[in-house]
């Protein structure tokens, strides 16, 4: 059986808003155990969060994801209370109680998505780039890679370059007058979208300088 994880995640210390995450089998167990009940997937729900004996600890919205529908692709539990660290550690304290549940490692989350094909690795390595950005510019890029750019353009590559493997093969293997024909336009088009890739890449690192004629 996997397990089930629990973590803050907003920025420890004081402020507005404070988020308890939980993946895993037992989300759905957390969601009885703390709030009484397990609110419908997907809708949100002002509930107390309560201790073990019944006294309220916090009180705030509570979301459900079923899985595969969440972010790490588990069942997802998130408790959304008041920034009070204090608050936050006692309700940490109440969840890790139950039985099952642990403390999860830092980035285990991202790692459970890219583990259940949420995340690719290039998404997954472009969330800590995200929150480690410290320019508008570095933001918006990783905010692209987190959105799959990165990773399509890396499949255009690699679908041209097994694309010519093939063509390669084929004229090792047959004629090369039956090959001239053999879908020239779509081999030119690959070579355009190779050439392209390269120039842009050179042109990044300064090994490429355009001149424009008059």
């Amino acid at each position: 059986m996997k397990e089930t994880i629990v973590a803050q995640a907003t920025a420890p210390g004081r402020g507005g808003i404070g988020i308890l995450r939980i993946s895993g089998p037992l989300a759905g167990e957390v969601a009885n155990n703390v709030l009484g009940k397990c609110p419908k997937p997907r809708m949100a729900d002002y509930l107390p969060f309560k201790d073990v004996d019944g006294t309220v600890l916090d009180q705030g919205i509570a979301l459900y994801f079923k899985a595969p529908n969440s972010f790490t692709g588990e069942d997802v539990l998130e408790l959304q209370g008041h920034g009070g660290q204090v608050v936050l550690d006692l309700l940490l304290k109440r969840i890790l109680q139950i039985e099952g549940v642990r403390l999860a490692r830092p980035g285990e989350f991202s790692e459970q998505a890219f583990l259940n094909d949420k995340l690719d690795l290039a998404q997954a390595e472009a969330i800590a780039d995200l929150i480690d950005a410290t320019s508008e510019q570095a933001a918006r890029s990783a905010l692209k890679s987190l959105q799959g750019e990165f990773s399509h353009k890396v499949n255009v590559l690699v679908e041209a370059v097994i694309y010519l493997r093939t063509y390669v093969e084929a004229s090792i293997d047959f004629p090369m007058r039956k090959l001239i024909s053999w879908r020239m336009a779509k081999l030119k088009r690959i070579y355009g979208v190779l050439s392209l890739s390269w120039t842009m890449y050179a042109v990044k690192q300064n090994k490429v300088r355009f001149y424009v004629k008059e």
